[in-house]
């Protein structure tokens, strides 16, 4: 059987693939598990959720399962992905649930689960939650069962820990914020205004069915259409559960996420911030965020796709700032995770303290153009690692030189086997990457 938990949680059409009846039992498994590795106290869980409408009975059914196995349960209701981080740890809570699925449609949802100190969760418990769906025989009863209470200031102490750590006012910004029709309809346009901005929200009104509906991170047209309309100085775009951020400059230029971590890692770096001198980004950032990084004596390191990756390379050498081009960037000295606020925050700060255009900051780094194809193959491991492909690779990087790049990957929930290819040019791009896929394809 397929292992339940993804990258990012477990994910699903709700109702269908995600039923409150999954959603019961994983919240109460997760409550059994914490309650074994630690019985010195009941266990605490944060619960929130993203606006959509079958949060509300993910909700239900999350709450409900916590309270049966014993676990007191403080809801903090529609908020970002990473303001339930943030309390876990403020609240000192043993675990926290996220009911969202981020940039997904509507009709899915998802659950995340953290740890205690607002830590996504390591494999091993996962597999020890998954292993134990099943309910015991004997269930909590009487004054052992939990309580459910429900946290009224939540945003407001996630926005004020946001405030407290942005280190300029953002007075003279002019931003369009795409809030998705999610959980940052509140939080970005709030926070934003109070750290000195001028904001235009677009995107704001979530309805339980409209959020991610051709809006936020995923369709960049619509806040570019709203910053020149507006002629702001920058426009920024969440998504559903805003632990996301992407921007455009004035001109309407998307500005990604490999963009936003050269801005702030340079930025970091001239106040002594970067620890090591260090960058944390994914194999699938582009060439031109090295060439940058390498221009100004940043070292970058990579690691596999998905922030987890990402997260577990920041912790284990002590890193300050990491990300994904897709936008998820992590600051460990103030969030455990993705924050978009916190992104956009940071981003404005820069601006707004070097006087400069986002565009001027963000030219620091030139995107290559980048290219990938993906190859339905028989068997993607033997595919990927067979001598015709490695010897085509091999040629490809060789007439590429240190102004192009290569990454062939098996994928790792299909069987594909991924071709990225970076060039000077798009054509050149284009032209390597059809003739790996070629190869690969005939090596099935």
């Amino acid at each position: 059987m397929a292992r339940l938990f993804g990258t990012d949680g477990v994910r699903g059409l709700a109702n269908a693939e995600l039923t409150p009846e999954l959603a019961m039992s994983l919240s109460a498994s997760a409550a059994r598990v914490l309650a074994a590795h630690d019985r010195s106290h009941r266990p605490v869980a944060v619960v929130g959720r993203d606006p959509r409408a079958s949060g509300e009975m993910l909700e239900a059914a999350v709450v409900a399962g916590l309270a049966s196995a014993g676990a007191d349960v403080l809801r903090v209701g529609v908020i970002p992905t990473p303001g339930v981080a943030h309390l876990v740890s403020t609240l000192e809570a043993d675990l926290g649930v996220m009911i969202s699925a981020s940039h997904n449609p509507m009709p899915d949802n998802g659950i995340k689960l953290f740890a205690g100190g607002g830590h996504k969760l390591p494999d091993g418990l996962e597999d020890e939650i998954e292993a134990g769906l099943t309910p015991p025989a004997t269930r909590p009863t009487g004054a052992e069962i939990g309580r459910v209470s429900d946290v009224d200031d939540a945003l407001d102490r996630y926005t004020a820990h946001l405030l407290a750590v942005t280190p300029h006012s953002l007075a003279g910004v002019r931003v369009v914020v795409d809030c998705a029709n999610g959980a940052a309809s509140s939080a970005a346009p709030e926070v934003y205004r109070k750290a000195g901005a001028e904001v235009i929200a677009i995107h704001a009104d979530p309805d339980g069915v409209n959020i991610n509906s051709d809006c936020g991170s995923t369709h960049m047209e619509q806040v570019r259409a709203a910053v020149l309309e507006h002629g702001a100085d920058l426009g920024i775009a969440h998504d559903g559960d805003a632990d996301r951020c992407l921007a455009v400059d004035a001109a309407g230029e998307l500005i990604d996420g490999d963009q936003i971590l050269a801005v702030l890692a340079l930025a970091m770096a001239e106040a002594g911030e970067l620890t090591n001198d260090t960058l944390v980004a994914t194999v699938m950032s582009n060439l031109g965020l090295h060439l940058a990084m390498r221009e100004h004596g940043v070292d970058l390191r990579t690691t596999a796709v998905g922030d987890r990756y990402v997260l577990e390379e920041l912790r284990a050498g002590g890193f300050s700032l990491g990300g994904e081009q897709s936008g998820h960037v992590v600051l460990p000295a103030h969030a455990t995770t993705g924050d978009g606020l916190l992104t956009g925050l940071r981003l404005m700060s820069r601006m707004a303290a070097t006087g400069r255009s986002l565009a001027d900051l963000a030219g620091v780094m030139r995107r290559l153009p980048q290219v990938l194809v993906n190859v339905r193959v028989a068997d993607k491991s033997a595919v990927a690692t067979s001598a015709a492909v490695r010897d085509a690779v091999d040629a490809v990087e060789a007439e590429l030189g240190a102004e192009g790049r290569v990454l062939l990957r098996p994928s790792g929930t299909e069987q594909l086997v991924r071709v990225m290819v970076e060039a000077p040019a798009e054509e050149i791009a284009q032209a390597a990457a059809e003739r790996l896929a070629g190869v690969v394809s005939s090596a099935s």
